[in-house]
């Protein structure tokens, strides 16, 4: 399990290795044929600053060399904003007074009806608060299979599930799942999550073990940037899919890094920034560590950004995206789970892609993609 793996890398040391890399670290890392997480660690250095546009142009490249010119859109769906856990960040913060909202399944076919009215979505993803007794398997197993007459590409982000239930939610549609560890360092952690399912470290982190050895086609992968160091994060993201792929190598990847937003019940702030300049030299970090990832951005993020970054190493966005549950059509006026910066329509999302080049793909374009990705396991 990763919890294990994990226990031989120290936050401190990496941290102190990120901020003593060089100037020829960096020129290494960017020449390496394969890159290794101790060259990920050069290229997210402030060592690398100076090198922001060379990163940008080999990032481009290896995207276009790998996607082509192709942008996955996927809309997720809130079906339930009902949550034990305290997460200090978190709109949906068991203490926070606020309406609690679990969809029933006619209300989850009426949110469906009304996304595809928005636009020819293929890729929804449901995400649910993590609240098992009231919407638990059986629960998310119906919204999916509620789903497959309207959707051919189906994911969840809900709470760490059993290997097993993993497996029976394959058996009902599900393609991915998306987890956001938060962050790995495991001495602060608690302090975030200090009640609930989600205090438990070790369960939630091996939890993407469990999704590789029930067979899921796609994981995804994330950190939540405001919590702690975002290099030192981002560098165990980096660990821990080295270590998925070499152990679970028929599956796909996914990145996510969003960057905090103040939560609506306490304004927590952020304990740390990164700037628009250090988003752009993770992202192209991650696209030259690992040609083959995918690396999404969500509506949190400024539509200018999003349009940028779309060009030189982004694949997958969400667009016209509601968080709060039934926020489509059954509960529009609703509390939202953190509140979105790109506030297009998915039509104009599109056409904006299409300005720039890109090819907005609405269906899951895995299979297509997968004919000419090499089966192998993870780079050394």
């Amino acid at each position: 399990m990763f919890s294990d793996y994990l226990k031989d890398i120290s936050w401190e040391q990496t941290t102190e290795a990120i901020y003593s890399k060089t100037d020829a670290d960096v020129r290494r890392a960017l020449a390496a044929e394969h890159c290794t997480v101790d060259d990920f660690m050069a290229l997210i250095s402030p060592a690398a600053a100076p090198y922001l546009e060379t990163m940008a142009r080999l990032s481009r490249r290896y995207t276009e060399e790998r996607f082509g010119r192709t942008i996955s859109l996927f809309i997720p769906l809130y079906l339930t904003n009902s949550c034990t856990n305290s997460c200090v960040y978190c709109g949906f913060h068991i203490s926070n007074p606020m309406k609690r909202t679990i969809l029933t399944p006619e209300e989850i076919e009426n949110e469906y009806r009304a996304i595809k009215r928005l636009g020819p979505f293929e890729n929804l993803l449901l995400v649910t608060g993590e609240n098992p007794a009231l919407a638990g398997v059986d629960y998310i197993a119906r919204a999916l299979d509620i789903a497959k007459p309207y959707f051919s590409n189906l994911k969840i982000e809900v709470m760490p599930l059993k290997a097993e239930e993993y497996e029976q939610l394959t058996h009902h549609g599900l393609n991915g799942v998306i987890c956001f560890q938060e962050t790995y360092n495991r001495d602060r952690y608690k302090i975030y999550h200090p009640r609930g399912m989600k205090s438990r470290f070790e369960w939630r982190v091996d939890g993407f073990d469990r999704m590789g050895q029930a067979g899921v086609h796609s994981i995804g992968l994330g950190v939540l940037i405001g919590l702690e160091e975002w290099r030192t994060d981002i560098t165990m993201m980096a660990h821990h899919l080295r270590y998925l792929q070499k152990h679970y190598w028929r599956t796909r990847y996914s990145v996510n890094f969003p960057r905090m937003r103040p939560a609506e019940n306490e304004g927590f702030q952020p304990n740390v920034i990164m700037s628009d300049r250090e988003l752009a030299q993770a992202t192209f970090a991650m696209r030259i560590f690992d040609h083959d990832v995918d690396i999404s951005y969500s509506t949190r993020e400024p539509a200018s950004i999003r349009d940028h970054m779309a060009t030189l190493g982004v694949t997958t966005m969400s667009a016209e995206s509601k968080t709060d549950p039934g926020g489509y059509y059954s509960y529009p006026q609703a509390l939202e789970q953190f509140h979105v910066s790109d506030e297009r329509t998915a039509v104009e999302v599109e056409r904006a892609l299409k300005r720039l080049g890109r090819e907005p793909v609405w269906k899951d374009w895995d299979a297509s993609f997968d004919m000419m990705r090499p089966q192998h396991t993870a780079r050394p």
